[in-house]
């Protein structure tokens, strides 16, 4: 036996190994603290700064993010959604020998990738998504050859796919989706035997799939969408056994689908669309019965619907529709209890619909569109999820199911262009949430259903090319939403309703090619929404509305009726009688009130403008009258519906104003905006009260909030308007309540409004007028989020031949670049204003950071096309199919409009006519 001696000398050793170990690794230590301690410091001290607070003296193992082994060495820094703002090159990456993870994913990180990434040895998990990094992908990434996973998708990153990736063994999932990467997809990118995903999709990748994509024999995720990739899809990817989700959407791939895609029997997502893929679908595309998302539409399929597709029991959405597709629907489609979403329009199905449809209980979306389907129409009385049902363009026969009217959640039904006959039951008066209802182009007679005013939220409503009869129901005067209605190529008689003219909302009309007479009501004079009107082939007379929509058709428009007059092209003028009247001794009294009419309204005038122009002069303030379209007001009774303007009535408080809700003597209830005055006499806020009395008693619109009254008293000069109850714009995005009900149909809709109201503005008005202070706060929404742009205390009318320079106006965060060195208004000034407010949107907030980013761009310089996913407000689900591509689109509309360089941005009537879906 050794002695105690000998014992105590053989443990010097290991006393000796454990105190190097300690001693180095506080000297490891200390480099990694003084590292990150530098790097904390390189990063913007307004935001980084604050959110690191942990990150002092040397004890870096509890510090926020920071993960250690036994020995103190960092391991792990994980600073995702950090808030971070600033660049990689002030972090010594040489200083961490033990780092495995490395994720700053989803901060602000920019500027480029530093080649001394490739010191991180140990590191197996480099993520650095979400950020605004630029660049290339350094080779130096090859160097890190335990690296797993390598996550850099959502940047700025172009240049090629590095080689040097591709001789990585270990990595298991590559993911550089939603960048600027361009180049062919590297042929060694089968080298890597253990890759699971490769995502390279929204990228600018060229050439074709290469073969060796075959070689990744564990793959599960390949997404190559969005690039542009050409030629077959090779047979070699037949090879990925364990294949569960394939994305090749949108690129320029042809040719034939090859057999290989009926081995993967664990795949249950297959996005094949926006190509140009021929021949037929592989027959057992779901022979493993896992396939629950397939999509090829927009190709040239041809051939019977796969056969294993009629007992895909898992599947929960199909879309093929734009092929040419030929099959006998009623035997190629079985029971789908998952499914909530098919669209097989647009091919060449035949055959009658089978009731199998309607035990798809979780259907929401059936559309059979444009084949050659017969039959009559089931009843679904099963779907009672359905919202979108169109089966139109086709050989249908028979009547409308009754049964249709339990289907209450569908707000789109179209079954135009069939061969469907009989009345419309009343029964589709129950659809109380139908938006879209189109039954044009059949053969329906009788009365057109008065219990269709019962589809109250209805903004579309085609009946044309039928054969209804008798009158127009008066009910269908209120379904207040309708924009568009299409009543044209009936039998319809008598007089048009004037109850008609009620529909302030209507934007399309059209009654051509009906027995419709007498005159077209006067009542349609206050419809300001009105753009687009048909009145031909009728037998209508006498004088068209006093209606820009009337005067600005074509002559087409009024053709073949009677004896219609008035101010549009191509009529006669009318005779100086009145409507329905001969000349009489009528006309002398006519001419007589008419004469008085007009000197009365003269000493009004008179009168108001010498209360704005001497307002001082005044005594009394009792004696101050409120002028109004409803007659005149006394200033007290303002006085007194306010209680002396008492904080109880105070809803909100501007730049220059106070806001206060009052319920006048008429019982009107309306906004109270009472100017703060300044000490220089508040000769400033005079000037933008008059400027905003001037401006609104020239414009009319129906998203422009309504100007009811103004008083120019000396002490508290005030504007009365109509009183919207939903509040500003500002309030409902920051209200966490309030911004989760303001679906993604509402918000379109609102960015739709303002640039309609824009619009008029800068193209409908002479001289044009310039808000220029276009902002969230000043648009205000009812409670059906209908906007209104108010506070036109800034608006300029522009002389269009002067420069227009003036001071500055406006709200910092939405007021265009170019003010920093001119003060010249003009239209594109809006035009940005409003690319904001559409930002703020759909972010769900003021968009600063991305406005940043775009202004750092050169003049040359062409931004990165929106990301969806980087700006959607992540308090709403992701937009549905239905109004995804509006979304887009007013994404896409506010990217042009914050354009750095004026002249780039597109005019408001452009934008206005892209959002008039």
């Amino acid at each position: 036996m050794a002695s105690k001696e000998e014992k105590a000398h053989s443990f010097i050793p290991i006393i000796l190994i454990l105190l190097l170990v300690s001693s180095a690794s506080a000297a490891t230590g200390g480099q990694e603290a003084e590292a990150l301690l530098n790097w904390k410091a390189s990063l913007d001290n307004s935001t980084s700064l604050s959110l690191l607070p942990s990150w002092v003296g040397n004890n870096i193992c509890n510090w926020e993010g920071i993960a250690c082994n036994n020995f103190g060495s960092i391991t792990q820094i994980n600073l995702t959604s950090s808030g971070l703002r600033g660049t990689l090159h002030a972090l010594s990456f040489s200083s961490f020998p033990s780092l495995m993870s490395l994720n700053l994913s989803h901060n602000a990180i920019f500027g480029t990738i530093p080649l001394e990434i490739g010191f991180l040895k140990s590191l197996q998990i480099l993520d650095l998504a979400g950020n605004n990094i630029n660049g290339s992908i350094p080779h130096a990434v090859g160097m890190l050859g335990n690296l797993t996973i390598l996550s850099l998708q959502q940047n700025n990153l172009s240049g090629n796919l590095p080689a040097e990736i591709c001789m990585l063994n270990s990595l298991s999932v590559i993911n550089v989706a939603h960048n600027s990467l361009m180049g062919s997809i590297p042929e060694a990118i089968g080298n890597l035997s253990s890759l699971t995903v490769l995502a390279l999709q929204r990228n600018n990748f060229s050439g074709a799939i290469p073969s060796t994509i075959g070689n990744l024999s564990g793959l599960k995720e390949m997404y190559l969408m969005g690039n542009q990739l050409i030629g077959n899809i090779p047979p070699e990817i037949g090879k990925l056994k364990f294949l569960t989700h394939l994305g090749l959407v949108d690129n320029k791939l042809n040719g034939s689908l090859p057999s290989g895609l009926n081995n993967f029997t664990f795949l249950k997502q297959l996005f094949l669309s926006n190509n140009n893929f021929s021949g037929s679908i592989p027959h057992d595309i779901c022979i493993s019965g896992v396939l629950e998302l397939f999509t090829a539409h927009n190709n040239q399929l041809t051939g019977p619907m796969p056969r294993s597709l009629r007992n895909c029991t898992s599947l929960v959405r199909l879309r093929l529709e734009r092929n040419q597709l030929t099959a006998n629907i009623a035997q190629e489609f079985g029971i789908y209890p998952k499914l909530t979403y098919v669209d097989l329009s647009y091919n060449r199905f035949y055959g009658e619909l089978s009731e199998n449809w309607e035990q798809c209980q979780n259907l929401q979306s059936l559309r059979l569109g444009n084949n050659r389907i017969s039959g009559e129409i089931p009843r679904f009385e099963g779907s009672i999820q359905l919202h979108v049902l169109d089966l139109s363009s086709n050989n249908l026969t028979g009547t409308i199911p009754k049964e249709l009217g339990k289907l209450t959640s569908l707000f789109n039904l179209n079954l135009g262009d069939n061969k469907l006959s009989g009345s419309v039951p009343s029964e589709i008066g129950l659809l109380t949430n139908l938006q879209h209802l189109n039954l044009a182009a059949n053969d329906f007679s009788g009365l057109i259903p008065e219990k269709l005013d019962g589809c109250r939220v209805l903004l579309n409503l085609n009946l044309s090319r039928n054969r209804f009869s008798e009158s127009i129901p008066l009910q269908m005067a209120s379904i207040n939403a309708l924009q568009v209605l299409d009543l044209s190529q009936n039998s319809l008689m008598s007089e048009i309703p004037p109850q008609l003219g009620n529909l302030m909302k209507l934007e399309a009309l059209n009654l051509s090619h009906n027995k419709l007479s007498g005159s077209i009501p006067s009542t349609f004079d206050n419809m300001l929404s009105l753009t687009v009107v048909d009145m031909s082939y009728n037998h209508l007379e006498g004088p068209l509305p006093n209606n820009r929509a009337f005067h600005e058709a074509l002559v087409l428009a009024f053709a073949n009726n009677t004896g219609l007059c008035g101010n549009a092209t191509g009529l006669n003028v009318c005779p100086s009688e009145t409507r329905g009247e001969k000349k009489s001794s009528k006309s002398v009294v006519f001419i007589v009130v008419l004469i008085l009419g007009i000197l009365l309204f003269a000493f009004v005038v008179t009168g108001i403008l010498c209360v704005i122009c001497y307002p001082w002069e005044a005594q009394n303030e009792d004696q101050f009258a409120v002028w109004s379209y409803d007659g005149r007001l006394e200033y007290e009774d303002i006085i007194k519906a306010t209680e002396g303007f008492n904080s109880k009535y105070f809803v909100g408080v501007g730049g220059n104003a106070s806001v206060y809700k009052a319920e006048l003597p008429t019982g009107r209830i309306v906004a109270v905006k009472k100017l703060h005055m300044l000490q220089d006499s508040g000769v400033a806020n005079i000037k933008a009260f008059e400027s905003e009395v001037r401006t609104l008693s020239e414009i009319r619109h129906r998203n422009i909030l309504k100007l009811y009254g103004f008083c120019s008293h000396p002490q508290h000069p005030l504007l009365l308007y109509d009183f919207v109850e939903g509040g500003s714009l500002e309030n409902i995005l920051t209200d966490e309540n309030h911004a989760v009900k303001f679906g993604w149909i509402e918000r379109v809709n609102v960015v739709k409004d303002v640039a309609n109201a824009l619009s008029y503005m800068h193209h409908d008005c002479s001289p044009p007028i310039v808000h220029r202070d276009i902002s969230s706060k000043n648009i205000l929404l009812d409670l059906e989020y209908g906007a209104y742009v108010s506070d036109f205390g800034t608006a300029k009318l522009l002389n269009l031949e002067t420069s227009n320079w003036t001071s500055f106006a406006g709200t910092f965060g939405y007021s265009a670049p170019e003010f920093a060195y001119t003060m010249e208004t003009n239209e594109k000034c809006d035009v940005y204003s409003f690319g904001v407010v559409a930002l703020e949107v759909i972010m769900g907030k003021h968009p600063g950071d991305l406005l940043s980013y775009f202004l750092s761009l050169s003049s040359t310089s062409t931004p990165k096309p929106i990301q969806l996913n980087d700006v959607l407000d992540k308090r709403l689900p992701p937009p549905g199919n239905l109004v995804v591509e509006k979304v887009i689109t007013v994404a896409n509309l506010a990217h042009a409009c914050v354009r750095t360089n004026p002249q780039s941005r597109p005019t408001m009537r452009q934008i206005s006519h892209e959002l008039s879906f």
